[in-house]
């Protein structure tokens, strides 16, 4: 359990790293009140500096002395119990890359992500989306949190890289694995994954992995290539899954059934971002934020889900900020914003099988985000 430091005591309430479930209207428990800087003891031990203002936030995020390496973590903290990403030390990328190693590897990867390609994958997205929800709607009730919201994005990822897509089922055991918290599951889990980037390397493949071998700076090993199609499809998966849970919750709840899929996108994203907080950045500096004085090597988290519950004019953080802003990001909308369609399109009379007030989310201990526990859905009257 993490233990408040007492300067912290009284306004930092619940643990924001425990594991926690509630009600889709319940206040995200890693949601942080107070600030603008909030202490509290990290899962590894030491003090955390949780960064509860938007402008600050922003600041935060687009500050050089405040960098995602790694390396820059405490000495003591063990990356199992830290909340750190269990792979994040196995290779460099772009969660774990600063400055203009950072740079050079973005520039290899947006291209591939860009608006522009996105729009172009809508089309192929689209029919992905017919075919699942025509599969889910078999059954006169179906749990899409079961199944459908993990298979929708790893098949829309699995098709984009030019992973063959009768290995969908390989990439959720996988994306389980990694999560399972055990080094031996995370091991047997990133083999998959580099078995799955190595076929969509394959000669005679086409897709996103062909061409980010073709982008990457030189000298980047076959290792860290299958390490960063790795991250394309498990951070592509991880993030996409949850938030179709509490899209769809809110697509079929009847009071929002008219809003626009865009706005309905973006307003369930500030609600429930997939990444409550951000990830761990670390000060390589004494830095000072809003009178409070961090040392270097003081580890930092941005309060995403609190920020976003008090911003609705959409200039929110779901996606981050900065040179560290999402590249998946436009691919994430337009999955998202096609779900929408595709469901109000083909299953206009499609409902939630039990009321939208029943419905619970839950997460798991750290920094992971939450996820609808179950989403009964009729599909079909």
């Amino acid at each position: 359990m993490t233990q408040i430091l007492p300067d912290a005591a009284e306004s930092l309430r619940p643990d924001p790293f425990a594991a926690s479930e509630g009600g889709l209207s319940d206040r995200c428990p890693m949601s942080v009140p107070g600030g603008p800087v909030v202490v509290a003891e990290a899962p590894g031990g030491g003090p955390a500096y949780v960064v509860t203002d938007h402008d600050l936030a922003r600041a935060v995020l687009v500050d050089p002395r405040i960098g995602k390496d790694p390396a820059l973590a405490p000495p003591s903290w063990d990356r199992w119990t830290s909340g750190l990403e269990p792979t994040a030390a196995e290779q460099p990328s772009l969660t774990t890359l600063d400055g203009p190693a950072h740079a050079a590897l973005r520039r290899a990867h947006a291209p591939l992500l860009s608006a522009r390609r996105a729009a172009a994958f809508a089309p192929r997205i689209r029919e992905i989306a017919r075919g699942l929800l025509a599969d889910a709607a078999r059954e006169p009730v179906v749990d899409l949190a079961a199944d459908f919201t993990t298979r929708y994005p790893l098949t829309v990822l699995c098709e984009l890289l030019g992973v063959p897509l009768d290995e969908i089922d390989r990439a959720a055991e996988a994306c389980r694995g990694v999560l399972a918290g055990d080094p031996a599951a995370t091991g047997r889990a990133m083999a998959t994954y580099g078995e799955l980037a190595a076929s969509a390397l394959a000669p005679g493949r086409t897709g996103l992995a062909a061409e980010l071998r073709d982008t990457v700076p030189d000298g980047t090993s076959t290792g860290t290539l299958h390490y960063l199609i790795f991250t394309l499809l498990f951070a592509g998966q991880l993030t996409t899954d949850p938030a179709a849970g509490f899209l769809l919750a809110d697509a079929l709840d009847g009071g929002r059934r008219e809003v626009p899929a865009d706005d309905l996108v973006r307003d369930v994203l500030r609600r429930h971002p997939p990444a409550p907080l951000s990830l761990w950045r670390f000060t390589t500096e004494e830095v000072e934020l809003a009178g409070t004085t961090l040392p270097a090597g003081s580890p930092v988290l941005v309060d995403i889900a609190g920020i976003g519950a008090t911003v609705t004019d959409g200039a929110d953080l779901s996606f981050g900020a900065g040179p560290h802003f999402c590249t998946g990001a436009h691919l994430a909308q337009t999955e998202l914003r096609v779900l929408v369609e595709v469901l109000r399109e083909g299953y206009p009379d499609a409902r939630l099988a039990v009321p939208h007030s029943a419905l619970r989310q839950e997460r798991p201990a750290g920094l992971g985000g939450a996820r609808l526990t179950a989403l009964p859905v009729r599909l079909v009257p």
